[in-house]
């Protein structure tokens, strides 16, 4: 695992572009994630494109996650919410940029299907990710199976609390969501997680430092070949290796 520590969310956005850039110009199928903590990027990545610095059209990209029960037209469903921050505002062919198909009558069929495309796709290249509160990455909550494919998934009664801030009230907030699997994640060839703030520090310490365990959905990019983590200074706050995580990051081998 790889980690960048910077000092603030503002740099932690550039660097993450940084990387994602490289992959789109190649044409790369890209794994995009919703939620705040990309958002930054997502902007970082607007302004390169309008400077002519990266361009999308040759990419796909496939989201993490979709509420279940919200239509794609909902404002807060994840196939619109991606095309509102990020992916209209650049040259994606839309029809490339696919979600998992929250609002079908069989979830199960859905789950496999999506699990299905993005195999046919070739696999994804570099899978955004973000981590919650309690671990989670996409909506794979604690005790999801570290093998888990695409499926529908009950929400944690604290991401349903930290999500309510985007609807509403709380009980407009959906209970279920079709999500990637933790193998389904596993399988991208380039995982980039990116996480802020001192609400995130105590997941990101077990993430790196604790056990490898389903408690924390998100320690199992410890058993990811290629796995980079990118944190402003107040999400690295409880790491114990803190000093050397930065130390490795500024005598890299040339």
């Amino acid at each position: 695992m790889d980690i960048l520590i910077r000092s603030t969310p503002a740099e932690v956005a550039i660097a993450a572009a940084d990387i994602f850039v490289r992959y789109a110009n190649a044409g790369a199928t890209l794994g995009l994630a919703t939620g705040s903590t990309p958002v930054a990027m997502y902007q970082e990545l607007t302004a390169r494109y309008e400077r002519q610095e990266v361009s999308f059209a040759c990419s796909r990209a496939f989201l993490l996650d979709e509420y279940v029960g919200l239509a794609r037209s909902h404002e807060q469903s994840y196939y619109s919410t991606i095309r509102r921050v990020f992916t209209s505002h650049v040259d994606f062919i839309d029809e490339l940029v696919q979600s998992p198909e929250g609002d079908a009558a069989d979830s199960d069929r859905a789950a496999a299907a999506y699990d299905q495309a993005i195999r046919h796709a070739g696999g994804i290249d570099i899978q955004l990710l973000g981590i919650g509160g309690n671990g989670h990455i996409g909506f794979n909550e604690p005790s999801s199976s570290l093998q888990s494919r695409t499926r529908l998934e009950t929400l944690h009664p604290r991401t349903v609390q930290d999500n309510a801030r985007f609807f509403e009230n709380t009980d407009s907030v959906p209970r279920y969501a079709l999500t990637q699997g933790l193998g389904t994640i596993s399988e991208a060839r380039h995982l980039l997680l990116l996480a802020t703030g001192t609400e995130k520090s105590s997941a990101v310490r077990d993430m790196v430092e604790g056990p490898l365990s389903a408690h924390c959905p998100a320690s199992i990019l410890q058993m990811h070949p290629r796995a980079t983590v990118i944190l402003d200074e107040d999400a690295a706050s409880q790491l114990v290796d803190h000093e050397y995580y930065r130390f490795v990051d500024e005598h890299r081998p040339h």
